[in-house]
């Protein structure tokens, strides 16, 4: 496709970050990638992406998180989006993305995941590739487990590598106040951690194919915030709060301000607290804010990845 372009012309889209409800790891296989079965949520904490005509393909971040360890360069999972869906297009043209930042930075809440999902649908918007969402779920999956979710959107059950994806019924709307840490964890990292931690154990269980806890996904489908708080988890969790220890004190703060429930979210470290309707998660956010800790109230599901 030639790159004849309106230079004039700027896509804006936004993408959501997410929470795992859910997640279940099994055991490191051969290539040293682990199966999971997780529960995603999509929650109003957002990325905006503007992109526009450019010779090559360039990229500008700012945010209202720290951006200083986010790759400016080819590496960066935004960039190689766009590249995806040009290629696909046979389009020759380039393309400049602007991105704002509003999920934390290596948080466990798919930052760079949504960035990657925007991309892919604001370059197929501005070039006229014409790909389907479908379509746009399966390239995402080449850049990473959680950016088909983060083009989807709403509540959806992932297995596989996380990127094999079934829309999951969730009734009304759930409260969440996260309270996120200036560090980061690497993901790779946790994940070693997990394995490390596993290795160690006296006897090892059988581990089957992960599979989702049955009373999540009753709970979400019964809208009963109550009952989900009883059922969140997440395998990671004692990797991450053995790599980070001040995480388990942010855990026993939510609890002890009264959350319905408690988990950190993805390879972490943000840790996620439901709590039973709006107002209460804006009293728990400022209860948590109270001590100390950087603690804001968003709810899902929210729509994924979508033009503005």
């Amino acid at each position: 496709m030639s790159a004849l372009f309106d230079t004039s012309r700027r896509v804006h889209v936004r993408a959501p970050g997410k929470l795992n409800l859910s997640f279940e790891v099994g055991d490191a296989a051969d290539d040293g990638y682990h199966d999971v079965a997780s529960v995603y949520q999509a929650v109003s904490l957002y990325e905006d992406l503007w992109a526009t005509h450019a010779d090559g393909f360039t990229i500008a971040v700012t945010g209202d998180v720290d951006v200083s360890g986010v790759p400016l360069d080819d590496t960066n999972l935004a960039v190689r989006a766009a590249k995806l869906v040009t290629t696909m297009a046979e389009w020759d043209g380039g393309v400049h993305l602007e991105i704002h930042k509003g999920v934390p930075v290596a948080g466990g809440m798919g930052g760079g995941s949504a960035d990657a999902a925007a991309a892919l649908v604001a370059v197929n918007e501005l070039i006229g590739a014409g790909l389907t969402h479908a379509e746009l779920q399966r390239l995402g999956a080449d850049l990473g487990a959680d950016v088909p979710f983060s083009v989807l959107g709403g509540t959806a059950v992932g297995t596989g590598r996380g990127d094999e994806l079934a829309p999951a019924l969730a009734r009304g709307r759930f409260d969440w106040v996260l309270v996120v840490s200036d560090g980061g964890l690497s993901t790779p990292q946790v994940y070693r951690e997990l394995d490390r931690l596993r290795a160690e154990a006296d006897i090892t269980p059988d581990r089957a194919a992960p599979s989702v806890d049955p009373a999540v996904l009753r709970a979400l489908r019964a809208g009963d915030a109550e009952g989900l708080g009883a059922a969140i988890r997440n395998d990671l969790e004692l990797a991450a709060v053995t790599l980070m220890p001040e995480l388990a004190l942010v855990l026993e703060a939510g609890k002890r301000r009264g959350a319905l429930g408690g988990l950190v979210s993805g390879s972490g470290p943000t840790v996620a607290f439901l709590a039973g309707d709006e107002r209460q998660g804006a009293d728990l956010a400022a209860a948590l804010a109270g001590e100390g800790l950087r603690a804001f109230h968003v709810y899902g599901p929210v729509p994924g990845t979508r033009v503005l």
